[in-house]
């Protein structure tokens, strides 16, 4: 990622990385290579004094994740487009958990950006 006057690539450069690969061995780019025991890790690094974890692009480790109730927040962008089948974001042996709403909103193209942090467990009954 090019940093020449850019704090958000330099901030990205300079952020200790965690990559969950059984294959992988080094990555390089400040980055640590997971290989066993995901969960176990994932709980371990949650625990500890530092900034957020934050997972880019890896549909497979969110549906861990969500499997071991492990995810405390969400940031989604949703596009008004289809595009046929694809991967489910909550897949079978997601735990059922509540989120709430922090923040919305619309792009002029109509993209949804939304933030949600865990709200404890389901309630059901009404869209109030």
């Amino acid at each position: 990622m090019k940093t020449d006057n850019d704090p958000i690539a330099a901030g990205i450069n300079g952020a200790k990385k965690y990559v969950a690969s059984k294959t992988l061995v080094n990555p390089g780019w400040n980055s640590v290579v997971i290989k066993e025991d995901i969960v176990e890790e994932i709980k371990r690094l949650k625990e500890l004094e530092g900034p957020e974890l934050q997972v880019h692009g890896s549909g497979n480790l969110i549906q861990i994740l969500l499997k071991h109730d492990l995810i405390d927040e969400f940031w989604l962008k949703i596009f008004p487009v289809t595009l046929g089948s694809g991967k489910r974001l909550f897949a079978e042996g997601t735990v059922p958990a509540a989120f709430r709403l922090l923040e919305c909103k619309i792009s002029p193209s109509g993209v949804i950006v939304a933030s949600f942090r865990r709200a404890g467990e389901v309630t059901t009954g009404s869209f109030s």
